[in-house]
């Protein structure tokens, strides 16, 4: 980021009453959201297409960002879901083969208002001791306006988050040599998680957060998806009720993040929700009965907290906190996991999970 051409004042305000005095880049205005942070090192434009960031203002821990640029192939949705954007230094002439231009050409586009040049250590320390809260960036004058803006961080609530990212009609991806016909609920997939499944020969057909348990059984899949995606889970009730009868159908499921939360629910379980979640590419995840940790990518605000009276157990933890990361079902053909099994721009070790469900499938194996 050029010293000589900082860009327009803009601000960050906590719900708190804290203010962060910064530089404007991408769009202008004002965008209210959750505010989080994420510890990925490289993956800034997946993050920012994650629509599991719908509702919330994401801030980078890592200081130098946009330096690879961006290109039209990295996208994980078809645009940004998140509220605004925190960096500490943005790269106005990044370097890369595969750069089509600079994150702050991809943030105008897209109408995501950012802030840089602001101490985002400081405000990771502060989210990380108080827990995420509201926040709102604005390149108007903060001071002036204070009193307007608080009183619409105090109001501010994620919801209908799932309706918001969902796929508005059902659509089916081939695979090249496809033999497993997948359908996935989507609740804010992202492309490398489709991706995955096509490259193991499964036609995958995306289908809206609504489509009904009927509806799936008449498609006759030999698996379901249930994806990972954003908001409160216990919030989504009618999918829920979907999802259990879902689980009924003795049909092979796989979930993962909120995925992995709804399943957890349809069955019975406690969701809470974290201090301030799990976000980056290197969060350690152990085998309850193995002695493997992985290092995984997450981006998630909720855990499932209790499976008290449930036939199951948790196959992974977390090693920071020792919450849940995994489960399988015992009664019925089902396991989902907290992390992303697959991120690009992040790591890759947990990809075999993939190779799992289409085991599940595999009517030789059934």
């Amino acid at each position: 980021m050029s010293l000589f051409n900082m860009g327009d004042k803009a601000y960050l305000m906590l719900a708190d009453g804290r203010i962060f005095e910064g530089y404007s880049f991408g769009a202008t205005g004002t965008a209210y959201g959750e505010i989080v942070f994420s510890t990925s090192m490289t993956g800034y434009q997946e993050a920012l297409t994650d629509p599991s960031y719908y509702g919330q203002i994401l801030t980078q821990t890592f200081p130098l960002v946009g330096n690879y640029g961006v290109n039209d192939e990295d996208y994980e949705s078809d645009a940004p879901a998140l509220s605004g954007y925190v960096v500490r230094e943005w790269c106005n002439a990044p370097s890369n083969f595969r750069c089509e231009g600079n994150i702050d050409e991809f943030m105008k586009k897209h109408g995501v208002v950012g802030i840089h040049s602001i101490d985002t250590r400081c405000l990771t320390r502060i989210i990380r001791e108080n827990g995420a809260m509201n926040g709102v960036i604005t390149t108007e004058n903060v001071y002036e306006k204070k009193d307007e803006l608080m009183k619409k961080l105090a109001e501010y609530k994620i919801e209908n988050a799932v309706k918001a990212v969902t796929a508005k009609e059902q659509k089916t991806y081939t695979a090249e040599n496809g033999k497993y016909n997948v359908a996935m609920l989507d609740f804010g997939h992202t492309k490398s998680f489709r991706n995955e499944l096509l490259s193991r020969g499964c036609n995958v057909t995306v289908l809206p957060a609504d489509t009904t348990a009927e509806q799936v059984k008449a498609m006759n899949p030999d698996g379901i998806v249930l994806s990972a995606g954003p908001g409160n889970p216990a919030e989504n009730t009618e999918i829920i009720t979907n999802i259990r009868e879902i689980l009924g159908m003795n049909i092979p499921v796989f979930g993962t993040g909120l995925g992995h939360q709804l399943a957890a629910l349809a069955m019975g379980a406690k969701v809470e929700k974290m201090k301030h979640g799990h976000r980056g590419a290197s969060q350690p995840v152990k085998e309850t009965n193995g002695e493997r940790t992985f290092v995984t990518a997450q981006n998630h605000g909720y855990v499932v907290a209790n499976l008290d009276g449930i036939s199951c157990e948790i196959t992974h933890t977390n090693a920071n906190d020792g919450t849940c990361e995994g489960i399988r079902y015992k009664d019925i053909p089902c396991f989902t996991l907290q992390f992303y099994p697959k991120v690009s721009g992040g790591p890759q070790e947990t990809v075999s999970f993939f190779d799992d469900f289409v085991s599940m499938m595999n009517k030789e194996d059934k």
